[in-house]
């Protein structure tokens, strides 16, 4: 049985409880036989097994790996993994350079440098610590899926610190990448249309947005801890609203199909 992360009730209320227990959650976790198993079977084949072949060719590595980038969904898609793990990252139009979202491109990057690597052990280490953040974000979203999407755009928005990528290749990168974007809908109040629109107009919209509610729209500033906390605040607090407004609509239809 896996161990849960229990966050308290209301999902701003739970943002600032899992502030305060993350560190000791994350030990909790990383404790969990589960975890251990999984993450000590990569670190002890990843010297045997880097090829694209050898990982798609193993249930166990594979799902450590897609797990830490947060594709565990594409496990089923063996080929389709093999082919974003053999591009060559050089080639701007090979598969893994064309596609939008660039959590394939940070795999296949982890991979590709691995296999340049005679050091092993250091890719091991790294694809199991974010194993076990994602893995920690997994179990809090058993709780408040919003909380784990809060919790993955926060890192996600760390990692473009010190980018040299311009602002408009990092407001790309957000658009390609749909558990990220969500925040940024939710805390812009965009509904479903927005993605039906241009992806330049997309840009326009939510560059504009973003001056509007978190006061610019330059990831120097979204990007420092005031930034990111506005913005998870703003979708939390959105979030929270819809899902009250949800609650309500269904609570008034059964009063009056039982009253």
């Amino acid at each position: 049985m896996n161990i849960s992360v229990a966050t308290g009730l209301g999902s701003i209320s739970g943002w600032k409880t899992l502030q305060r227990i993350e560190a000791r959650q994350l030990a909790v976790i990383a404790n969990d036989p589960v975890v251990q198993r999984a993450t000590t079977y990569f670190r002890d084949n990843i010297s045997s097994g880097t090829s694209a072949a050898d990982l798609v060719g193993d249930y166990r590595m594979l799902s450590v790996a897609l797990g830490a980038f947060g594709l565990e969904q594409d496990i089923p898609n063996k080929a389709f993994i093999r082919k974003v793990l053999e591009s060559d990252l050089s080639d701007d139009k090979s598969l893994v350079n064309r596609l939008s979202d660039k959590r394939y491109l940070r795999l296949a990057q982890a991979f590709h440098l691995g296999r340049a690597s005679s050091d092993q052990t250091a890719l091991g280490k790294q694809i199991s610590e974010a194993y076990l953040q994602r893995e920690y974000e997994r179990r809090v979203g058993e709780s408040d899926e919003s909380l784990r999407l809060a919790l993955n755009a926060r890192r996600e928005l760390q990692q473009f610190v010190g980018r040299e990528s311009s602002n408009k290749t990092l407001w790309y990168e957000v658009l390609g990448n749909p558990p990220l974007r969500k925040v940024f809908e939710g805390a812009f109040g965009f509904g479903g249309a927005y993605g039906r629109l241009s992806v330049d107009r997309q840009l326009e919209e939510f560059t504009k947005a973003a001056e509007r509610y978190l006061g610019s729209s330059a990831f120097t500033d979204i990007t420092t801890e005031k930034g990111i906390d506005k913005l998870v605040t703003n979708y939390l607090a959105r979030t929270q609203v819809a899902t009250g407004s949800a609650q309500n609509r269904y609570s008034s239809a059964l009063a009056l199909l039982t009253g």
